[in-house]
């Protein structure tokens, strides 16, 4: 996983409320288990026409919000079905932040599982950073170390847990961290199998 310490870029803003994982990636994309290839279908159903056309007005169609790699959203975002695609398909688009006032729980943990940095807010703190996102010229910065969020005129900080921002940090998912006891493991199998014998 890649690690995550600093973030600049422009926000995109979708001010909409409980968007749930099968707007974020709908359910006939869900065939693969393949991490990559999924971002071409992010937000599906709100980018592309019946035809299979970019839908010009969407915000993620637009540059330079085309390549944001952090989204200003609603509450409850996130919401629905547990499908881990959803965090795979933004993180595949280019999607490393996500700043709401609220996320669906299985969701946020699967964001910390993928390198996705999700911050929750305040709703005024949220209408702040949208005013920042609607001004395309206007940078946003993710410094997950001191937790803070800076741009022009502002500055916020932010709550996050400390596992989890030193699994975000050190670039560990759940493999990174059994890998971190290899040594351990080793040495545990050198002696259970002279123990038991038979299982190897």
């Amino acid at each position: 996983m890649q690690k995550f310490t600093k973030l600049i870029s422009t926000a995109s803003p979708l001010p909409l409320i409980n968007i749930d994982t099968d707007m974020i990636i709908p359910k006939q994309f869900l065939k693969t288990i393949k991490r990559t290839g999924l971002g071409k279908n992010l937000f599906h159903e709100m980018r592309y026409d019946e035809n299979g056309n970019l839908i010009n007005d969407f915000i993620l169609n637009k540059k330079p919000y085309d390549k944001s790699q952090i989204l200003v959203t609603g509450a409850n975002f996130g919401c629905g079905s547990s499908r881990e695609h959803a965090p795979w398909s933004l993180l595949d688009f280019g999607i490393y932040c996500i700043i709401a006032p609220s996320f669906a729980d299985i969701f946020y943990n699967n964001c910390f599982k993928n390198g996705i940095l999700p911050i929750i807010l305040e709703e005024d703190e949220i209408n702040k950073l949208m005013q920042i996102a609607n001004d395309p010229k206007n940078i946003v910065e993710i410094d997950l170390i001191e937790q803070k969020i800076k741009s022009d005129n502002y500055l916020t900080n932010f709550d996050i847990d400390q596992y989890r921002k030193k699994c975000l940090v050190e670039g560990l998912d759940d493999i990174g961290l059994t890998l971190l006891q290899e040594d351990k493991i080793s040495e545990f199998e050198i002696k259970d199998k002279k123990i038991r014998t038979w299982l190897y």
